[in-house]
């Protein structure tokens, strides 16, 4: 007797956990942008990775395009398990690591010049 009563307030329940994580999927495809530099890879129910930039964004789906082939993929956003922004590496950790490299080159220089003296 309580069977679809029961089983209505369960895919009520189902709906309400689904909606903050579309709404958080959302927000992460907002934030990334659109064009050639939002780059991701986005993680599907199924399992799939999908590799590429945010093309354009609706409210119910998203398209990516990979930057290679240009081929589209229309994705829902009630698909999606996990956005991964890949905005490749910044201009100053790149200066850090040219620095870090600098600096361990004139430091071994100078302790080899140093041991060459000593003798």
């Amino acid at each position: 007797m309580f069977g679809p009563a029961l089983q209505t307030v369960s895919a009520h329940q189902q709906d309400n956990k689904q909606t903050p994580n579309v709404e958080k999927i959302k927000i992460k495809i907002a934030k990334l942008g659109v064009g050639e530099k939002a780059r991701a890879t986005i993680t599907t129910k199924d399992g799939s990775k999908i590799k590429g930039y945010v093309y354009s964004a609706g409210d119910e789906d998203f398209i990516m395009r990979d930057r290679k082939t240009t081929s589209s993929t229309t994705i829902r956003y009630a698909d999606v398990t996990n956005v991964e922004g890949s905005r490749g590496h910044s201009v100053a950790r790149n200066v850090l690591i040219i620095a870090g490299i600098g600096t361990a080159i004139v430091l071994a220089s100078v302790y080899f010049a140093i041991r060459r003296n000593e003798r």
